[in-house]
């Protein structure tokens, strides 16, 4: 009863606050939004790969695009990044800013403000996400790593029990200094025991993460 009462308070809250947001980041939303079309003629947010979300049902998240068009699926079939797909394999489907030619000027900047995440709240508005919760999933990800942990599903079910979160335990606890592995468990506690006062103080110490760049893979 309390954890119902308690999604159901905090969605209105999710709503609320991100309209305001957005109102409030709107000249900022709307210029970066241009910069980026006028750089390439491409488009301007992330087109793939999808998320996973609430439920475990696909989405599209809105992320300022900060790479070359079709990135995701250049790396993955184009030979010319042949050499870049071997490393971000290796790496944990991670590659570090300086490496990842795929990433262009205005991206560059746009990932260490992290305002490339800002249209995020577009998703939490229309209710693919959460302003606090845990962080979104790539189908191919899940897939990889279940080979290696195929336990690890227990947690995966309990965190698609809620929205996934702009900002969540594991972005203010070492992003991607943890292992995914540690990053379910985590993420799964923190659903088991979600409460206001837990999203409270992941909200506050959030920026400090994000001028600090604690944790960021750079």
């Amino acid at each position: 009863m309390l954890k119902t009462l308690y999604k159901a308070i905090k969605r209105v809250l999710d709503i609320i606050f991100s309209f305001l947001l957005l109102v409030l980041f709107s000249p900022l939303l709307l210029l970066v939004s241009l910069i980026i079309w006028i750089s390439d003629r491409g488009e301007i947010f992330v087109k793939d790969p999808l998320r996973k979300g609430l439920g475990g049902e696909e989405f599209r998240m809105f992320k300022f695009r900060t790479m070359i068009p079709n990135a995701h699926t250049e790396l993955l079939k184009n030979p010319k990044y042949a050499k870049l797909k071997k490393k971000w394999k290796k790496n944990g489907n991670k590659l570090s800013t300086k490496e990842d030619s795929r990433i262009t000027g205005i991206g560059r900047i746009l990932r260490k403000t992290d305002i490339d995440e800002l249209p995020q709240l577009l998703n939490v508005f229309l209710g693919h996400m959460s302003l606090v919760g845990p962080r979104p999933t790539y189908t191919f990800e899940m897939d990889e790593h279940l080979k290696k942990y195929p336990k690890d599903i227990k947690y995966l079910e309990k965190i698609f029990t809620v929205r996934p979160g702009m900002t969540g335990i594991w972005q203010v606890s070492g992003r991607n200094s943890v292992p995914l592995h540690k990053r379910l468990i985590m993420e799964s506690e923190y659903v088991e025991k979600m409460n206001f006062f837990t999203d409270k103080v992941i909200l506050l110490r959030t920026p400090y993460v994000v001028l600090t760049r604690k944790g960021a893979y750079e």
